[in-house]
């Protein structure tokens, strides 16, 4: 079968979301070209990354080239400063626009208010600069100030949505393909005990939403694996790429080994 509308879900995940970048190249080596990106914090940034019209290549320099400080800057000073993830965002994504994207993209991001998950971007609000809406989706609060606009603070969406499946459920689509490298509920939490809460919550959250997947398009779910305390380790970039490849390529071959799958959930696979 020939799938014409492909759904790539990138999940948050911090550094070891370059694992995306290697399973979209998996993804194409099958034929598979997403025609809609859907992230939080990380996925959000290299969904608009390949949405900008980056090549696999292109994207594989960029993430690499970052210094081991560059999201929290030296030595983690930076922590609570917003300026070291603006300029992050600013050398991984070209386009500064929604408009200027050439592929749709829906990025995810929690109104500090309300607590209500947010959408930026197709389907969601249009009128917000692309690097603010990325900041947006990546303001964990942990690290980072929320985002304002319009008035309003906005944070992270992996608060709400982790892996924003919900996100991606009212999209018209063939086939959905998911790549989560958040944290897992088999891992082991490590750390303060107000930042392994949260990666428990987050972890919880994502296996709930992976369990509720009813839409009509089959869900393939790509698992890499990736450290869960390595959240700013940019230096280890090149390895969590080459892992999203790997993990990719072993789940899709395994799916399309079955003949693909008619509606509903369809092939999960851990790296």
């Amino acid at each position: 079968m020939k799938y014409t509308r492909v759904v790539c879900v990138l999940s948050g995940g911090g550094a070891k979301g370059a694992a995306h970048i290697g399973a979209i190249k998996a993804m194409g080596e099958h034929g598979l070209v997403p025609g809609h990106f859907v992230g939080t914090s990380m996925g959000a940034i290299i969904g608009a990354m390949f949405a900008s019209g980056l090549s696999y290549e292109a994207a594989v320099q960029r993430i690499t080239g970052l210094s081991p400080g560059a999201v929290l800057g030296p030595l983690g000073r930076s922590i609570l400063r917003e300026q070291p993830l603006r300029d992050t965002i600013a050398r991984l994504v070209p386009a500064r626009r929604f408009d200027d994207l050439t592929i749709p993209l829906t990025v995810t991001t929690v109104d500090l208010a309300t607590s209500e998950l947010v959408l930026l971007g197709a389907g969601g609000r249009w009128d917000v600069p692309l690097h603010e809406a990325l900041y947006a989706s990546s303001a964990l609060s942990v690290y980072y100030p929320a985002a304002v606009i319009g008035g309003r603070a906005y944070a992270d969406g992996g608060l709400r949505a982790v892996l924003p499946l919900d996100a991606a459920a009212a999209l018209p689509a063939d086939l959905v393909i998911a790549v989560y490298t958040g944290p897992q509920v088999t891992q082991e939490q490590q750390g303060r005990p107000g930042r392994r809460g949260l990666r428990v919550m987050m972890a919880v959250q994502a296996e709930d939403t992976i369990a509720r997947w009813s839409a009509g398009a089959p869900l393939v779910l790509i698992r890499p694996e990736v450290d869960a305390r390595a959240t700013f380790k940019v230096g280890d970039a090149l390895r969590y790429v080459e892992e999203g490849y790997r993990a990719a390529s072993k789940t899709l071959a395994k799916w399309s080994a079955q003949g693909d799958v008619k509606g509903g959930q369809g092939v999960s696979g851990r790296g």
